[in-house]
């Protein structure tokens, strides 16, 4: 069975046509009948001429050179933003919008359309820029930067930023819902499978940093967007623990291609947008590759497993969906029972057991 008589990428995130990444080849666009970037994006190398606009109107006297040259590399890929359509969630919707009508004549089509945004700098339009203090006299920090926030930020810059951050969010909605009045339009509701879905969450210094990172392994980062729509599915809210490998086999039978779900290493949770069952994983674990934390999570415990001369964490989500309380000492029967659901292969170092906040001082 053929899965798409057409397929199409269209995305600003300029890492996939990158000729490399760090050490490893992209080339994401291999494979696609047809591919369209938006250039420009975040630190994309487009402009080759310095910003019009001051960089130290977005930085603090704590950014390092390396960090206003990132920044002086965005402003100067957006200095001839203005209007809302220059903005590049507006770019990524209409050359999306402009392919599905193009390619309606097509029996199957498959596009992968990707928005970079959410993702810093956030630099919304002035329009949606309506949730930041109007009486801030700072600087306009749009990229913010890693490690402790309180360390190169003041809490109301933190503040600020965050403010930056929900109006970026707000526009990228408010383009999405051009998209989705275009598949209606165009028929397409009426016979596809259309997956909403972002790679990661954002801490906004939820937990005291900024950004994505190894030790950030709470729900800010963990907990993403997710949505599924198909013509033959009713609409609801579903509380199942699934992972992104679950993705390719559920559409496989979403398709008709249930015989495919066999080769992939995640399982189909079909029978959960179906309304068959409520539950589809006991526990998922979370973690970068090359780091040494780990977080194992069902769903009422969060269990971080910390490096060497740190306490693990532990979190009921029912109770503290924060995750501000940490109950590692109160309820270790709890970690060990989320640590024994996965052997050694998930973690990065042998786990030799849990590591309470008293405990290390007992021992000494």
């Amino acid at each position: 069975m053929r899965f798409a008589d057409y397929c199409g990428i269209i995305s600003d995130t300029y890492h996939y046509f990158r000729p490399y990444l760090r050490t490893a080849s992209m080339n994401y666009h291999r494979g696609f009948h047809s591919y369209l970037w938006v250039r420009g994006q975040e630190f994309d190398a487009y402009a080759s001429n310095p910003p019009r606009r001051k960089v130290d109107d977005y930085v603090n006297e704590n950014y390092p050179p390396e960090w206003r040259e990132r920044v002086a590399r965005f402003l100067a890929n957006t200095d001839d933003f203005t209007e809302e359509r220059h903005y590049f969630p507006a770019q990524v919707m209409e050359l999306g919008i402009d392919w599905l009508k193009r390619n309606r004549t097509y029996r199957k089509v498959f596009l992968w359309l990707e928005s970079f945004d959410p993702h810093e700098p956030w630099d919304p339009p002035p329009r949606f820029d309506t949730y930041t203090d109007p009486a801030y006299k700072g600087p306009r920090l749009i990229l913010p930067m890693g490690g402790n926030a309180a360390d190169w930020a003041t809490p109301e810059q933190i503040r600020f930023i965050r403010g930056l951050y929900a109006g970026e969010c707000a526009f990228v909605d408010h383009c999405l819902g051009w998209l989705f009045d275009a598949l209606k339009d165009l028929g397409y509701l009426d016979n596809s499978v259309i997956v909403l879905l972002a790679d990661h969450g954002h801490p906004l210094a939820d937990h005291g940093k900024f950004l994505k990172g190894g030790d950030r392994l709470y729900s800010e980062l963990l907990k993403v967007p997710f949505m599924i729509y198909a013509p033959n599915l009713t609409p609801r809210r579903i509380k199942a623990l699934v992972q992104f490998p679950d993705l390719l086999p559920t559409l496989f039978e979403l398709l008709g291609m249930r015989n495919l779900t066999e080769l992939c290493k995640g399982k189909s949770f079909a029978a959960v947008l179906r309304g068959e069952t409520d539950t589809h994983r006991r526990a998922i674990i979370c973690g970068y590759h090359e780091s040494v934390d780990r977080c194992i999570r069902d769903e009422t415990w969060s269990y971080i497993i910390r490096p060497e001369g740190q306490p693990d964490e532990l979190y009921n989500l029912a109770d503290d969906p924060k995750e501000t309380c940490n109950l590692i000492d109160e309820f270790p029967e709890e970690a060990q029972r989320l640590a024994r659901q996965f052997g050694r292969l998930w973690f990065r170092h042998p786990v030799t057991g849990v590591k309470g906040v008293q405990g290390r001082y007992e021992l000494l």
